[in-house]
Formats: C-alpha cells, structure tokens, sequence
C-alpha cells in the first residue's frame, strides 16, 4: 500500500495550498524564530515537500513577505472597519478590543512571529518597518477615537487627545505582546482591559486616598 503523496491535496485549489503555506509559515517562525524558520520545515508543517512549495513561493524572503502581508492586510482593516461600524467612544474601544481577539483566534501564531519578524528579519525585507507602520495605524485610530471623545465633551480636562491616545495605545501595544499567551489568559485579560477602559475595573467609593499619617512632633501641635 503506497503511502499518501506530499504536495498539494486533492481537490484543493491553489489558493486554499497558498494559505496552508502561510499558516505554516506563520507558524514556523514563532516557535522557532525567523533565522531558524527553514524551507524544509514549513513545508513539513504544510504537509507537502520543499519542491512543491517552490511552486508558490520562490524564495525564503519572498514567502516571509506574502505572509506578513497576508497578516497586515487582514489585521488592518479589519481594526479600522470594527471601529467604523459602532457608534459612541467607549463602543468604538470594545469593538476594536472584539476585532484584535477574533485574530488572535483565527491567527494565534500572529503574535509571536510578528515578535520574531521584528527582532529577527533581515533589513532589506523591511518587515520590521511594516510591522511599525501597521502599529502606527493602530495609533492613528485610537487618535480619531479619542478625538471625538474631545468633541463630545466626554474627554478628561487633565487629558490631552494625544496623552489620553498614547495611554490606550500602549495597553493594546502591550496587550498584543501578551497575546503569546494561552488563548484562556488573553481573554481574561481583555475582559478586565474593557472594565478598566470602561471605568468599573476598580470601585472608586473605595478608593479614596487615606488620610495624609502625622508623625508624633506635629502631632503634638495639633489642637485638642
């Protein structure tokens, strides 16, 4: 009985290999790195031979670049389009909070090699510039967020629009490092995120700040 060939599967169209190959990819280098991450191998986790890969992608840079591409054109503006699509500042967050956690599930590799593209890629590719570039977008959009909060009236008067978008951009910035994370801990740590951006994270009743201590030499001045 002969085994069964490597290669594209029966049936399937070259777009639905060319994906395999990506997730494979996408795969490879975040549990290995980007040096490390070789033709072999993310063909191996394709399920299909060097040769037939070779087919899709002529290179290891050229395969490295369709898949981070592959990434930023699904992250981008699906970020941007769950924003467009609610109405009101704080259902603008959640939404985009809901869109970043729907990619993580359906990429839960995307995290971790994008860590690995941006520490490791080599220079000519441009792929760690990408990756600050897509991350700029991000920014912006929080900006335009924020911004309307300003125009409603909503945004704090200590807060400028650029101070109160660089606080939430660093908890999603950071948020996206934690995604490396079990899916289990990344979900958690949204739902508490969204308590937090929501204000009920905390219950203010009882966070007062305590009263100021008084040492025993002015103690003894106070009136009795």
């Amino acid at each position: 009985m002969s085994s069964p060939s490597l290669g594209r599967p029966v049936g399937a169209n070259s777009e639905e290999t060319r994906q395999r190959i990506v997730a494979a990819t996408m795969r490879c280098v975040a549990e290995v790195g980007y040096s490390r991450a070789t033709i072999r191998e993310i063909a191996r986790m394709a399920n299909m031979t060097s040769g037939s890969l070779y087919h899709y992608f002529p290179n290891k840079a050229e395969l490295m670049k369709a898949t981070f591409l592959e990434l930023a054109d699904v992250a981008v503006p699906g970020l941007v389009a769950a924003a467009a699509r609610t109405e009101g500042v704080l259902n603008k967050l959640m939404a985009v909070l809901d869109e970043g956690e729907r990619l993580m599930r359906d990429y839960p590799y995307a995290a971790a090699f994008d860590r690995a593209i941006r520490a490791e890629s080599a220079q000519h590719l441009h792929l760690a510039e990408n990756s600050e570039t897509i991350f700029n977008t991000l920014r912006d959009l929080i900006v335009d967020i924020v911004e309307q909060a300003r125009q409603e009236g909503a945004l704090g008067a200590q807060a400028t629009v650029d101070d109160a978008a660089d606080a939430i951009y660093v908890l999603l910035r950071g948020l996206n490092e934690h995604a490396i994370a079990t899916p289990e801990s990344y979900h958690t740590t949204v739902r508490a995120l969204k308590l937090l951006l929501s204000g009920t994270l905390f219950d203010y009743a009882k966070l007062a700040p305590p009263a100021p201590a008084v040492d025993a030499a002015s103690a003894s001045t106070l009136p009795r």
